[in-house]
């Protein structure tokens, strides 16, 4: 892994505990990666702010992809950024908000616009979406929509994905989690956020190292040579995935980085 120069994780199920925490040990390596001059980028269906929140040290110094590429931020500079077309979001307001037991939520830049839910729900959501607008109705959405994310207390693969699956390839569907079930412009994936970044950084698939979980990491573990699956990964991911490392509850990123800081010492 000598010649890595691109290191690109997912947050949740990946980089983050079940407590929705970055571990100090990450941090103290980040340090290193640093001083070996490792690009590092934070890839999430999460939205800008929350990625921030999370990766508060170092934030200056890592290029960020939030909700699964919609937008691309270095140093509060956009690099990236598509939404839904507006033309399209009343239909589909109307086909999300008629899905039994599904919670949707309009993600944009700066905020996200939650349909009125209970207090329980609130509360889960803002661990995601910490700056959020509780609403009633449509009209009330007036920025720019990034991405829909639709909750499930469940199952979302089961009881939302069979509703919303036709409206690919107009739309990129995915299922970003147990619970959630993602809608984005065609265009928008994390592969294809990672692609542009390969190229603006002049860095090749072979000096790429990813890390991911769930469906929507699929694309941009397709950009690496080094990609890895976490333990606790959906089966779609560790078919894709060329290499397989700890869960997210036992540091299998931090592991992997560890190993990748120890190779580039060997020069």
């Amino acid at each position: 892994m000598k010649d890595i120069k691109l290191v690109v994780t997912d947050m949740d199920g990946t980089l983050l505990n079940s407590n929705h925490e970055v571990s100090s040990r990450f941090f103290g390596l980040f340090k290193r990666m640093q001083q070996q001059d490792i690009q590092f980028v934070a890839a999430s269906g999460r939205p800008y702010y929350s990625i921030v929140e999370k990766l508060q040290p170092v934030k200056d110094d890592i290029i960020i992809v939030a909700e699964n590429g919609g937008l691309v931020i270095e140093a509060n500079k956009v690099m990236l950024s598509y939404i839904i077309n507006p033309d399209r979001l009343l239909e589909l307001y109307t086909l999300v908000t008629n899905i039994e037991d599904t919670y949707p939520i309009f993600c944009t830049k700066h905020q996200a616009f939650i349909l009125r839910a209970s207090d329980e729900l609130i509360n889960t959501f803002s661990e995601y979406y910490s700056v959020y607008t509780v609403i009633d109705s449509f009209e009330e959405i007036k920025d720019d929509v990034i991405k829909i994310a639709l909750y499930h207390k469940t199952n979302s693969e089961a009881h939302i994905f069979p509703y919303v699956k036709h409206l690919k390839p107009d739309l990129n569907v995915v299922v970003s989690g147990n619970h959630w079930v993602d809608i984005s412009d065609a265009i928008t994936n994390k592969g294809h956020a990672l692609q542009f970044l390969q190229k603006q950084l002049q860095i090749s698939p072979s000096e790429t190292l990813v890390f991911g979980d769930y469906n929507n990491d699929l694309e941009m573990l397709k950009c690496a040579k080094y990609s890895y699956a976490m333990a606790n990964a959906h089966d779609d991911v560790k078919a894709i995935a060329n290499f397989e490392t700890k869960s997210n509850d036992n540091f299998g990123v931090e592991i992997i980085l560890e190993n990748l800081i120890a190779e580039s010492r060997k020069d």
